[in-house]
């Protein structure tokens, strides 16, 4: 697994991820707790889908979809 982005503010106040591409909300909630790895979030607005890591509400792009 290679370096990846990190960011904090794909997740919004009430625990929604948002879609690391256009900012939407996706159909994704996490807690405090939730761990992820290698996780494929699709986003049903721009219907990308991009591989992410979650670790104590910190988010780390693995992949991003090819422009």
């Amino acid at each position: 697994m290679g370096g990846g982005v990190v960011k904090t503010e794909q997740i919004n106040k009430e625990g929604w991820l948002l879609c690391p591409v256009c900012d939407n909300k996706t159909k994704s909630k996490i807690r405090e707790d939730t761990l992820l790895e290698n996780f494929p979030l699709f986003c049903p607005k721009c219907k990308k889908e991009t591989v992410i890591s979650l670790k104590q509400m910190e988010i780390t792009i693995i992949k991003e979809p090819d422009a």
